[in-house]
């Protein structure tokens, strides 16, 4: 296996119009304008509003925080998607505060230095087929399923075994056709995994996903379970992101389990 590791070549990051420029090295500074943030502790790139916007979802900056579930934005808002076909897509757009949903959660598997492999839900590592098409049929991680992501000048996009970039065409599907990476190439991989400083601390880890998910969160942590059965009642979270704004969301989120007489407290 790691022979074949070996023969995968991974490149710079070739940006369409882009001058080579002699780079000063600078220290990076943090939001607080402190080098290395306050106390001289390194700040995570997660700390800032953009993951409370995807529901915890922060922006890896290296290869070695790409582990574990992670989810690729492409666009805004929008994530690549898995199919039970083995096909990928581009999901639907995700109101602000909303997490990615199950299928567009990809498990990253780190392989060597530099590349990774990708499995989707359905268990299938992602790979391109001859068409250029990224699927996920694989059993086994091979030099077809391997991913180089590429890091420069703040900006990533994901060089598969091809030398192709990954993008998302005009009808949505996911191909990796270009050898140079412009602005459609540019993609985000977003994780979900703790830091040392928790981004959304003050946020309770049932309403870190979407209005939904909080809901059904809590009500499996209160619900009796007598019959056995999850009681989520079927109305729209309209009215539970106006609740959020007016800071009652708790309130209206047991108005509805008493509804349902899903709740062990509720009278």
């Amino acid at each position: 296996m790691a022979d074949s590791y070996s023969k995968v070549k991974g490149g710079k990051l070739k940006l369409k119009g882009h001058k080579e420029k002699h780079k000063k090295h600078r220290k990076r500074k943090h939001a607080d304008g402190a080098e290395g943030g306050a106390g001289g502790k390194k700040v995570h790139p997660s700390l800032t509003e953009d993951t409370a916007r995807h529901g915890g979802w922060w922006i890896v900056e290296k290869v070695e925080e790409i582990t574990g579930n992670i989810a690729m934005e492409i666009g805004v808002q929008t994530y690549m998607n898995a199919l039970d076909n083995g096909r990928l897509n581009l999901g639907p757009v995700r109101d602000t505060g909303d997490a990615p949903d199950v299928t567009e959660i990809l498990t990253a598997i780190t392989v060597g230095e530099s590349k990774i492999a990708l499995k989707s839900g359905y268990g299938k590592y992602l790979s391109i087929d001859p068409e250029g098409r990224v699927v996920g049929k694989s059993d086994a991680i091979g030099s077809r399923e391997q991913w180089e992501p590429v890091f420069q000048e703040g900006k990533m996009a994901l060089n598969g075994f091809n030398g192709c970039f990954l993008s998302a065409n005009e009808d949505g599907a996911i191909m990796c056709e270009s050898r140079k990476a412009g602005p459609d190439e540019m993609i985000k991989i977003r994780s979900c995994a703790e830091s040392e400083e928790d981004p959304l601390g003050n946020v309770p880890k049932e309403e870190r996903g979407s209005l939904k998910d909080s809901e059904v969160n809590y009500v499996k942590k209160f619900q009796s379970f007598q019959d056995r059965r999850l009681r989520v009642t079927g109305e729209s979270t309209t009215a539970l992101k106006t609740a959020r704004q007016d800071g009652t969301l708790h309130e209206a989120m047991l108005d509805r389990r008493e509804k349902m007489k899903a709740d062990r407290y509720c009278k």
